[in-house]
């Protein structure tokens, strides 16, 4: 495998550079034969892309293979093919900055951290083109923030569901943005990152602590995410450690528990699909937890209503800790649970 492209590699070239986009385009060498697209891609523009960023960037229709389109980053290349990366600008000049308050934990030239409520929509997509963390971030942040995310996603690192509250760390420098997405790419497997998650799940696991290790793919609907099989060409390696710390109702049979859950990888509604499939769905979830409403009907007055009237799935990034992309230095924050979830806690401990 190659290291980063140079002058002197002879498989490097810029096609072309306009105010819209800058083309690049690769010719694969022998070397690269039969390895997949993201893998030789990543390899080849480190490290000024990290391998989570061409990844959006081939999802998004942003790099051609012998001048077709391709979505799919396993694919496999072959001695001689052309591959040109489209790479957005930094900047959407229709994207505009939003007063939106923000509830900072941490903040310098480098970074900043804040404790999303739940309800705010992280980067702007279908439905959701204004109020949403970019907009702002660009408000407070300006020119600063980082551009490596793309035309829709600046400074924007990692993600939490629309309705998830808690911690999040942007970039505001592109060297930065490179630290942290290498961070997360990584998950803390050989790195300083560590991330934890509240989740008030109806049931109790059998065991006290564990791990999920099941492969998430799009489910029929192709909204969602759902357990598959391994050999599915879609199925991206998901792993979740739980441990539950606090059980309520009766002790043979808990009506509901949290569970602190730790992150082996990062998939799309990853906690949401493990609890769901081992049976101990997030209470309010919509989208995974629908089968477990009927149990709401058999709680006590005032938690019933407390449960129905819940508008999003009690899940609360508590923790993110990470090594400062610049100082070096271990850093690590902690965000309080919301009210709404405070208060169905405490509605639960009165069973």
């Amino acid at each position: 495998m190659n290291g980063p492209h140079s002058e002197a590699d002879p498989s490097w070239k810029v096609a072309g550079t306009d105010d819209e986009e800058n083309s690049l385009a690769l010719s694969v060498e022998e070397a690269g034969n039969r390895m997949r697209l993201d893998q030789w891609l990543s390899a080849k523009l480190a490290p000024d892309y990290s391998r989570s960023r061409v990844q959006a960037l081939i999802k998004g229709g942003a790099v051609r293979l012998d001048d077709q389109v391709v979505l799919d980053q396993k694919r496999k290349l072959w001695t001689g093919a052309e591959v040109v990366l489209n790479v957005p600008p930094a900047q959407d000049g229709e994207l505009k900055g939003e007063d939106i308050p923000l509830d900072v934990l941490f903040e310098d030239e480098h970074l900043i951290v804040i404790n999303k409520p739940a309800g705010l929509v992280v980067h702007p997509g279908a439905g959701n083109w204004t109020g949403t963390l970019v907009n702002a971030l660009i408000h407070r942040c300006g020119e600063s923030l980082s551009g490596i995310g793309g035309v829709k996603r600046p400074g924007i690192v990692h993600r939490l569901d629309k309705d998830t509250s808690g911690v999040m760390v942007a970039a505001k420098t592109d060297a930065a943005h490179r630290a942290l997405s290498d961070a997360f790419a990584d998950h803390g497997r050989s790195g300083d990152l560590e991330r934890a998650y509240l989740a008030l799940v109806w049931g109790a696991p059998a065991r006290a602590s564990g791990t999920i290790e099941a492969a998430l793919g799009r489910a029929s609907d192709r909204v969602r995410r759902a357990v598959v099989p391994e050999t599915r060409d879609d199925a991206r390696h998901a792993v979740t450690h739980y441990r539950v710390l606090e059980t309520f109702g009766a002790s043979a049979e808990p009506v509901a528990s949290v569970v602190e859950c730790t992150l082996e990888t990062g998939r799309t509604h990853q906690i949401r699909v493990h609890m769901a499939h081992i049976g101990h769905p997030v209470i309010g979830d919509p989208d995974y937890g629908g089968g477990f409403r009927t149990k709401a009907n058999r709680l006590p007055e005032p938690l019933r209503d407390q449960v129905v009237k819940l508008p999003r799935q009690a899940l609360h990034a508590r923790l993110l800790g990470f090594r400062h992309p610049a100082t070096g230095e271990q850093m690590a924050f902690k965000a309080e649970l919301p009210a709404d979830f405070a208060e169905l806690l405490q509605g639960f401990r009165a069973l």
